[in-house]
């Protein structure tokens, strides 16, 4: 089952319906109960059914990174001096698998070392650090290190959410940018990785 659905379906019965909700093109959310009869959630019922989801991406997402098996899947990215620009998801992430990561910007849509737009830094990850923070946030940070380039990387993950921002600096020409996005597992993830620093 698909991790967002079943969140949809958990969410639904913790406000005791027996159904999974479903969103209306107009935005509104519906709700199908065991007679059959469909109808609009309340204000209230919206509210806690999304506190519920977030909760959710909240306790999906922080096992993926307990477990060193997640992916950071951006849509946005800040550079240096605070241009932002919306990016592509599935070519701009940061991954971990265990010890080893792979950090991918490609703020353009093809060229660049990699292929896709940007760079690629396939590499080892050393000192590994992660702590939660009074809010419920939670600070993971690492290196990662290539053959040529290597990048110091801080994620955060916002508490009761899937969201997180992660700094990134790197050596290669003292850079520094900063991607947001959602956590997703790394089963979960749908990324295209292009060609890594040799």
């Amino acid at each position: 089952m698909k991790t967002k659905h079943f969140i949809t379906m958990i969410a639904a019965m913790g406000l005791g319906l027996t159904a999974a909700l479903t969103g209306c093109a107009s935005g509104g959310m519906t709700v199908t109960d065991a007679d059959g009869n469909v109808r609009q959630l309340t204000k209230d019922e919206k509210k806690r059914a999304q506190e519920i989801t977030d909760s959710l991406n909240f306790a999906v997402a922080l096992d993926a990174v307990e477990n060193r098996e997640f992916v950071l899947e951006a849509d946005k990215l800040v550079f240096k001096y605070g241009q932002q620009a919306y990016v592509s998801s599935s070519t701009n992430f940061i991954a971990l698998h265990g010890e080893k990561a792979v950090v991918q910007v490609a703020p353009f849509n093809s060229g660049g070392p990699n292929g896709v737009g940007g760079i690629t830094l396939d590499g080892r990850v050393t000192n590994l650090e992660m702590k939660k923070e009074k809010s419920g946030s939670v600070m993971l940070s690492m290196n990662v290190m290539g053959p040529i380039i290597s990048a110091q990387v801080v994620m955060r993950l916002i508490e009761r959410s899937n969201r997180a921002t992660v700094t990134i600096s790197s050596n290669f020409r003292s850079s520094r940018i900063t991607l947001e996005g959602v956590v997703v597992p790394a089963e979960a993830s749908n990324v295209y990785k292009g060609t890594s620093i040799p």
